[in-house]
């Protein structure tokens, strides 16, 4: 039950700081920042196509849904081991 537990902190936190991203790599381009990469020279230059945010909000979107999924899983394997129907054979 403590390692089901840990693996829903550890895919919350992780769907946290997938939805953080966007947000933190603005910050980046607005503080005169690269936004991590996504504009080598800054907004002012930045050449970059305009599928490059698409590209990068379906990577987020991605990840961002394959970590509720995960969470959903473990919290329903965790009621199914705290069910009273759930018995161990022996």
């Amino acid at each position: 039950m403590f390692v089901i537990r840990l693996g829903v902190v550890l895919l919350s936190a992780t769907a946290i700081g997938i939805a953080l991203i966007p947000i933190l790599v603005l910050i980046d381009l607005l503080d005169g920042g690269t936004g991590w990469g996504l504009c080598p020279d800054g907004i002012e230059a930045c050449d970059n196509p305009y599928t490059t945010a698409a590209e990068f909000a379906v990577l987020l979107t991605l990840g961002l849904l394959l970590s509720v999924l995960g969470i959903r899983l473990l919290m329903k394997l965790a009621r199914r081991l705290r069910s009273d129907d759930y018995q161990v054979s022996q």
